[in-house]
């Protein structure tokens, strides 16, 4: 069911600029023609996936620690995920909020990888992570209003902007 599903999205995305990844499963992400994968901390490790599938599938890894994401870096991650930058019920089981100055020095110490910040991100506080490197934020809650993505987008990008 899992590959019949991705294989539907995978034509969708095929013809636009979008990525479409696959959760922790790189099999089912390379069987159904996605880009690739994000990898939890309890995933593969990013150095088998890419021996495994090769340079042109993307890998993403999510991180809870510098350790974490230094590692990602090592193992040849294309970018990192880290959070919980905020508090949010969904992320608390990851451990407490490291806050933006924890954001800024995985950005620091990880770059040039790009970094997502994940966990209780907001429009009142997704510019503190664009200007503490983030590349981009991913969110549930900010998200989730279906009549409401144009406007929140919107606002998302002209946060990085001025960043």
């Amino acid at each position: 069911m899992l590959t019949a599903l991705t294989e539907q999205a995978a034509s969708l995305t095929r013809a636009s600029n979008s990525k479409l990844l696959v959760n922790d499963r790189a099999d089912i992400a390379r069987a159904a023609g996605a880009d690739g994968v994000h990898l939890t901390t309890t995933s593969l490790p990013a150095d088998v996936v890419r021996k495994t599938f090769g340079a042109d599938f993307v890998i993403g890894a999510s991180t809870h620690t510098l350790e974490e994401a230094q590692e990602a870096k090592r193992s040849d991650a294309d970018f990192v995920v880290f959070g919980p930058v905020f508090d949010t019920e969904s992320k608390r089981k990851f451990g407490e909020p490291q806050g933006v100055e924890k954001l800024r020095q995985i950005v620091s110490v990880v770059e040039p990888l790009p970094v997502i910040a994940i966990g209780g991100v907001s429009l009142d506080n997704a510019i503190d992570c664009f200007r503490a490197g983030a590349i981009g934020v991913a969110a549930i809650r900010l998200l989730q209003n279906p009549n409401d993505l144009n406007r929140v987008t919107r606002t998302l990008i002209q946060q990085y902007e001025q960043k």
